[in-house]
């Protein structure tokens, strides 16, 4: 089966029961697939079909489900795109994805309406009256037919198209099937005792492969309610768990340790969470003690995983934190299996360093339109992570370091080359690295060290304003230091290590 399938089977069983909650609007199950099988209609009638790449630019919202599962439903390939992406990374994911179509948010409008102009001949469909160019959302479900759909589908169709930035700096396309996303979705039910009764709320970005595969996928499968939130604040998590009686949450780790802070946060009724789930980051013994002082329980799962797996990977379970808080677990979640390797793919014994190897059925196909990297992706079937660990003499294992230099800021990944490239397209600078540096709060934040190439008193002013014009705000560095040179290696390769040293010094 494939989800809007799944979708429809709820529609029958739990017609009258809530299936999605925004800002007091709240949609039963009947409603939701009446919603869905019209906007599906009129995706066919205006030549959206069959492998069709459609792009979702929303924030977390009734429509965003709806759209997402409308366009699996006539077999159409899911592109979700953050929305704190600038015009410049959105035109490349446009142009890369070869996306038929581009839903977005009215209030975006501001940032793509020159795409717009740029693409005309792809159909462009907005929450709002925007422009004439640009069909309504709304107006197109209203008017949608209410026969119902029925294509032929299948679990090894392709279902959507995450990115997320690689090492050369150029977002990577990561394909999934129908059957990866159900896989990692079947997971989650199974780790957590999702059922119908459960309650989710949503504020982390459905643009991300947690939040979208193993919590909206998941209750979609087992028929649970979905509470939408468009942004996360510490206040809003607290008043949404309080109101909606929210039974499981997925957050960054920064999201508890903010939520922690709040002057009233031992004072809110909490008890209705089962299981408070955090990835991106792994928390410390001392972190976690700390929150479930505050938070009032010890409902806390870790899980460890990355896009490009579904995500799948190892899971620290409630029971474990007192003790291993910080490791990723001993085993691997339903449906995976976890290996530590060594440069030979070989395991390694306990003690020693190795990389990260996954093998599941939710793994993704590969990197779309691009077999050479996906090929180097695998290796005898396990997908290297490119994260390096070892494993404690009681099994539990320890992330130690990456191979790839990728900064995690606040759960989400930034990648060095991206930022670098843009910096040093600005004429004053010479050169640059980028590194991540520890942050209370974040986990980490992003640090530039560039090299002028002409004097500049406001080079920083300049530098924060032409960055944060073309990237993404999570991506743009919080810290620069000014030096007359980078440390290099004979070869030229950028002493990273020597910088991380520099600010731990500073």
């Amino acid at each position: 089966m494939v989800l809007p399938k799944f979708l429809e089977m709820n529609g029958r069983k739990y017609a009258n029961r809530q299936a999605f909650i925004e800002n007091g609007r709240r949609v039963t199950y009947e409603e939701a697939d009446r919603m869905v099988n019209a906007l599906a209609y009129q995706f066919l009638m205006h030549d959206l079909s069959f492998n069709d790449k459609v792009m979702i630019l929303m924030p977390n919202c009734i429509d965003w489900a709806v759209c997402y599962l409308a366009i699996q439903r006539i077999g159409a390939v899911a592109v979700a795109v953050n929305v704190k992406l600038k015009k410049d990374e959105l035109d490349y994911i446009i142009a890369d994805s070869e996306a038929k179509g581009i839903i977005f948010d009215d209030e975006l409008f501001h940032e793509i309406h020159d795409l717009i102009e740029k693409y005309p001949k792809k159909v462009w469909l907005s929450s709002g009256k925007t422009s004439p160019a640009v069909f309504t959302l709304h107006d197109w479900i209203r008017s949608g037919s209410r026969r119902a759909i029925d294509l032929p589908l299948h679990d090894d169709d392709e279902a959507s198209i995450l990115y997320t930035s690689g090492t050369t700096g150029k977002p990577k396309g990561v394909l999934f099937t129908h059957r990866s996303i159900l896989t990692a979705a079947t997971t989650m039910a199974l780790e957590t005792a999702m059922n119908p009764e459960s309650r989710l709320l949503h504020m982390m970005p459905l643009s991300h492969s947690a939040p979208l595969n193993l919590m909206l996928a998941c209750g979609l499968l087992v028929g649970a309610a979905h509470i939408f939130s468009s942004q996360f604040t510490p206040q809003d998590l607290v008043t949404l768990v309080e109101n909606e009686r929210i039974t499981h949450f997925f957050g960054a780790p920064v999201a508890y340790l903010l939520t922690a802070k709040l002057p009233d946060i031992t004072s809110r009724d909490l008890s209705s969470v089962q299981y408070w789930i955090y990835g991106g980051a792994p928390l410390s013994r001392e972190e976690v003690l700390y929150i479930r002082k505050q938070l009032h329980t010890n409902r806390f799962m870790g899980v460890y995983g990355l896009t490009e797996a579904g995500p799948n990977g190892m899971v620290l379970t409630p029971d474990e934190h007192p003790e291993k808080a910080g490791s990723i677990g001993r085993r691997a979640a339903h449906f995976c299996e976890m290996a530590l390797l060594d440069e030979e793919g070989r395991p390694v014994v306990d003690g020693d360093i190795g990389e990260i190897a996954l093998k599941s059925g939710s793994m993704m196909k590969g990197y779309y339109k691009d077999p050479e990297v996906s090929q180097k992706t695998f290796k005898k079937g396990w997908l290297l992570t490119g994260d390096l660990a070892k494993r404690d003499s009681d099994g539990y294992y320890w992330m130690v370091g990456r191979k790839k230099d990728v900064i995690i800021n606040g759960g989400v990944n930034v990648y060095p080359k991206e930022v670098e490239d843009v910096l040093l397209s600005h004429p004053i600078v010479a050169d640059v690295a980028v590194i991540g540096v520890p942050h209370p709060d974040w986990g980490e934040t992003v640090k530039a060290f560039v090299v002028l190439a002409v004097e500049e008193p406001k080079a920083e002013t300049i530098l924060r304003s032409y960055v944060f014009e073309r990237l993404a705000e999570y991506k743009c560095p919080r810290l620069y230091e000014f030096v007359t040179a980078l440390p290099r290696n004979a070869n030229g390769k950028v002493l990273k290590q020597q910088l991380r040293e520099m600010s731990n010094g500073s």
